[in-house]
């Protein structure tokens, strides 16, 4: 049997407050689909990590989550924004790089908390 999307949720990012109640959101989603708490909680991380990764580069955008049921449940997460891009991508999902002077494990711990993490990006497109 195959997965059937649900209804999508989009959560327009322009503040923390936002990236709150997207993770809040993705994290009600899991938990109604049936995932254990551990794994519904890895959910609402990555959601907190793209969220605050808009607000730190792009300042605003949005957070898409589908929700999938059936034998192949997932929930799909679509962090989109008009920032000025990553210009290495490899680079930044192999982990210890930051522009932000962090730890450099935000997008690659997020990518190692998830089955499947692809992006998409274009440095420095007319914004």
């Amino acid at each position: 049997m195959r997965s059937e999307a649900l209804t999508p949720t989009r959560v327009s990012i322009n503040s923390l407050l936002d990236v709150v109640t997207a993770r809040r959101r993705g994290l009600e989603m899991a938990l109604a689909l049936g995932f254990p708490v551990p794994e519904a909680t890895k959910i609402a991380v990555v959601i907190s990590e793209l969220g605050r990764n808009i607000i730190l580069y792009a300042e605003r955008g949005t957070i898409t989550l589908i929700a999938y049921a059936g034998e192949e449940r997932h929930i799909k997460i679509i962090a989109q924004d008009q920032g000025p891009g990553i210009e290495d991508v490899d680079l930044v999902l192999a982990g210890g790089y930051s522009t932000s002077k962090g730890l450099g494990l935000g997008l690659s711990g997020s990518k190692r908390l998830v089955d499947k993490f692809e992006i998409q990006s274009v440095v420095d497109a007319e914004q």
